[in-house]
């Protein structure tokens, strides 16, 4: 069970990077708890404020309730308290509650709460369906808002004042000016985290929004350059940050957008090409084509040709 308050754990992690470790599978789709430890434990060896475990990037959407139990108690037992670790969870209100109580037992510090399965709701439906997450756990519970599951500042206001441990907001919508008005209104009662897809691409104008953290899937295979460019944005490096836009992470979203659902299959590409092999993403995901695999390498020898030394 967690020691850290939802408060201080929402301040570490507004305090540096953090990333989504993929999980690990077999040829069989069948989680390899061993490999994926090994992996948490590689992460940890470079500087981080939060682990995602069972996030997106982590394959939430393909694992049962049981399954993300298991995969973050596997990443609590890993980061043995040096930093929160936050558990993915979603699903209907009903399957997302049980989720958050076992997470709770699970060791997790906090919940990353991912929208309800398929159905849209008006705002009333999702501060409910919120509301039962964050009263079913004393975790801190962070709202992502993306796709079906949009609150605007009133709702969140609202929610916050009725429940304390509701301390981040996670945006993957991209709508400015929503942004604006829940910062402006929130301000320091909750901890903002970048959550567009690729987040390095959002993370300078963010800045200014009070969004001073983001999630960094590329953090998988290439974490010394995720870091050093975290550091670039922190410091208002606006050349270098542009350099690094201009020579990996522009191109590496377009090769993203080459096929649907690339955006977990990529990185654990990236994974395979510094020897660091996830094995393979589950259906209804597909993996790349080698092509582009080979543009992905190519990529990555550009922007980090010690990743791949290390590999070799």
């Amino acid at each position: 069970m967690t020691t850290m308050s939802p408060d201080d754990m929402a301040q570490r992690l507004g305090g540096g990077l953090l990333s989504f470790p993929v999980t690990h599978f077999d040829a069989d789709g069948q989680f390899v708890e061993g490999a994926y430890r090994e992996h948490c434990s590689w992460m940890l060896e470079h500087e981080l404020s939060g682990l995602f475990a069972a996030g997106g990037t982590g394959e939430f959407f393909s694992l049962t309730p049981a399954e993300v139990a298991q995969v973050v108690a596997a990443a609590v037992a890993e980061a043995g308290g040096r930093l929160p670790v936050i558990s993915g969870c979603g699903y209907g209100t009903a399957i997302a509650t049980g989720i958050a109580r076992d997470a709770e037992k699970a060791g997790a510090d906090a919940l990353l709460l991912l929208p309800p399965y398929l159905v849209g709701a008006k705002q009333e439906g999702l501060a409910l369906h919120i509301e039962a997450v964050c009263r079913a756990t004393g975790l801190g519970v962070i709202v992502y808002n993306r796709d079906n599951a949009v609150v605007d500042d009133e709702t969140l206001a609202g929610l916050c004042e009725r429940n304390p441990n509701l301390v981040g907001f996670k945006d993957g919508v991209g709508d400015i000016e929503l942004m604006t008005r829940i910062y402006a209104r929130m301000g320091d009662r909750l901890t903002y985290i970048g959550g567009l897809p690729t987040a390095e691409t959002f993370a300078t104008p963010y800045l200014t929004m009070g969004v001073t953290t983001y999630s960094s899937a590329i953090f998988n295979f290439m974490p010394e350059w995720a870091l050093a460019f975290y550091k670039s944005v922190r410091a208002d490096d606006r050349a270098a940050v542009l350099n690094q836009l201009r020579d990996f992470v522009l191109p590496y979203i377009t090769l993203r957008n080459q096929g649907r659902g690339y955006a977990v299959s990529i990185v654990k590409a990236g994974m395979r090409m510094v020897g660091r092999d996830a094995g393979p993403v589950r259906s209804p995901l597909t993996d790349l084509s080698p092509a582009e695999d080979a543009r992905l390498r190519a990529l990555i020898e550009k922007a980090s040709p010690a990743a791949l030394a290390d590999a070799a």
